[in-house]
């Protein structure tokens, strides 16, 4: 992989139903038929502005918690925000959100947030909402075949 490019997830995963759901999501990216992407998992607590700058894409998971999105998150952005802001237009993200009530405010912040760095919204964004289903793994999964693919394949 000489010239592989890097798709960044970040995600808060606090549940065994969120772990699964990020499990997924890699899963999907590191699908065998992807040949130019390398995956890279970083917890929320050890993000720090350059791994979001050598991103070529990014995918964001986040609870819903009180309507927002989950505080450390929240904090990824707090920290990197400034740093990243002239150096990240256009990058190409999506995000996926498990909400329990509908994630309407979750998702209205993630925008708000991502639309302040000019960020590319590149897939729609997955919102879980409800009751836990097994549908969250498969969608999650495609979501992360998804974006590897269209990274893979240059579309992104």
């Amino acid at each position: 992989m000489l010239d592989a490019k890097t798709l960044v997830v970040i995600a808060h995963a606090p549940s065994e139903n969120t772990k699964r759901m990020l499990e997924a999501l890699i899963r999907g990216a590191k699908n065998p038929d992807i040949a130019n992407v390398n995956v890279r998992y970083i917890p929320p607590l050890e993000v720090e502005a350059e791994d979001i700058k050598t991103a070529h894409a990014i995918v964001i998971g986040t609870t819903e918690n009180l309507g927002y999105m989950a505080g450390l998150i929240k904090d990824v952005f707090d920290r990197c925000y400034y740093e990243c802001l002239d150096h990240t237009q256009g990058l190409p993200f999506t995000f996926y959100v498990r909400a329990g009530n509908d994630g309407t405010g979750t998702k209205r912040a993630m925008e708000s947030i991502t639309t302040g760095l000019r960020w590319r919204l590149v897939q729609e964004p997955l919102i879980c909402r409800g009751e836990f289903s097994e549908d969250f793994i498969t969608q999650c999964e495609e979501l992360g075949l998804a974006m590897a693919a269209s990274l893979d394949a240059g579309i992104i």
